[in-house]
C-alpha cells in the first residue's frame, strides 16, 4: 500500500462564543473567534485500491462510525472516487471538550485524501463537504485562525492587522464530558447576545466577550466551574471553550499547575498562526 506520512490535526479554542439568534430550522447563529493550538491528533493514511475505507485506533477506542470515516466516505461520494484508504488515528485531543478534535480529524482527513487520491479539489469544495459533517469542520480547512459567524460557515481569516498575538494557554479538561446537543437545546441558553465586531475584539483579544454556553454547561457539568475556580486560585482567568467541558486561560508568566486533580488533563499550549497543513495547495500538492 502507498503510505501518506503522518498528518496533524490540531485542536482549537473559542476565545469567545456569542449566540446572536436562531434560524427557523433550529440552527443557532453564532459569533466566535476560533484559534488553533498545538495540541494535535495524528492521522496516518495508507492507500487502498479496492475502495474500502477502514480505521485503526492507535491509542484509545473510537466510536465505530466516527468523523474520520464519515469524512472519507463523504469525499468518495462527492467525487465518485473508487480508491480507498486505511487510516490510523492517534488520539490526543480529548472528546466532549469543546476543542474540536473530531472536526479537526475530519478536516485533516479531507485534506490528506484529496492529495492521496489526487482529486485536486479546491479548498472551497472541501469546506462545502466539511460543513455537511459538522459546523466546525470548515474552520479547520481555512488555513488559520478566524472570525466565524453564521452556523460556522462564514469564516474571515484573522490576518495582517487582525492577526492574533502569540500567547501561551493553560487548557484543562475535567474528567466529565458534555454533549453539545444538551447545551444547545437547553431552555436557559442565552440566544440574544449583542453582535460583536472584529475591531472590538482586536481591542481586547484574550479578554474579549464571554462564552454564552458556559452558564448552562456549568449547571450540567459542575466540574467546569471547579476547573475555573482552580485556575482562579492560580491567578488565572479561565473560561470554557466551545460547548465544553474544557476550560482555558492565557498565561503571562510561569505558573505551577502540578496539583490538578488526577482525573483532569492539564496541558500547556501555544497558539498557532497557521494550520500545519495550510501550505497544501488546491491541487493537493505541497508547496515548497
Amino acid at each position: 500500500m502507498q503510505a501518506l506520512y503522518d498528518v496533524p490535526a490540531p485542536a482549537k479554542l473559542n476565545l469567545f462564543l456569542h449566540i446572536t439568534g436562531r434560524r427557523p430550522d433550529g440552527y443557532h447563529l453564532l459569533q466566535s473567534v476560533f484559534m488553533l493550538i498545538d495540541w494535535c491528533d495524528t492521522l496516518h493514511f495508507d492507500l487502498r485500491q479496492d475502495g474500502g475505507v477502514t480505521r485503526e485506533d492507535l491509542t484509545q477506542p473510537l466510536p465505530p462510525d466516527d468523523l474520520v470515516l464519515r469524512a472519507a466516505r463523504a469525499l468518495q461520494a462527492a467525487t465518485g472516487c473508487r480508491l480507498g484508504a486505511h487510516i490510523g488515528v492517534h488520539k490526543r485531543v480529548p472528546a466532549q471538550a469543546g476543542l474540536g478534535g473530531g472536526s479537526s480529524d475530519a478536516a485533516s482527513t479531507l485534506l490528506a485524501l484529496n492529495r492521496l487520491w489526487k482529486l485536486q479539489l479546491p479548498r472551497s469544495q472541501l469546506q462545502a463537504i466539511g460543513l455537511t459533517l459538522g459546523a466546525d469542520v470548515p474552520f479547520f480547512l481555512c488555513g488559520g485562525n478566524a472570525w466565524v459567524e453564521g452556523i460556522g460557515d462564514i469564516i474571515a481569516p484573522l490576518e495582517l492587522e487582525h492577526a492574533l498575538p502569540g500567547a501561551r494557554f493553560a487548557v484543562v479538561k475535567p474528567a466529565a464530558g458534555l454533549e453539545t446537543k444538551a447545551i444547545f437545546s437547553h431552555p436557559l441558553l442565552k440566544r440574544d447576545c449583542a453582535s460583536a465586531t472584529i475591531q472590538g475584539f482586536a481591542a481586547a483579544h484574550y479578554q474579549f466577550g464571554s462564552n454564552a454556553l458556559q452558564p448552562v454547561a456549568q449547571t450540567l457539568c459542575p466540574e467546569i466551574g471547579q476547573a475555573i475556580d482552580w485556575l482562579a486560585s492560580k491567578g488565572l482567568q479561565g473560561r470554557m471553550t466551545g460547548s465544553g467541558s474544557a476550560v482555558f486561560a492565557p498565561i503571562a508568566q510561569s505558573v505551577d499547575l502540578q496539583d490538578a486533580p488526577p482525573t483532569w488533563q492539564v496541558k500547556m499550549c501555544n497558539n498557532m498562526r497557521l494550520h500545519p497543513l495550510t501550505e497544501w495547495a488546491s491541487d493537493g500538492e505541497i508547496k515548497g
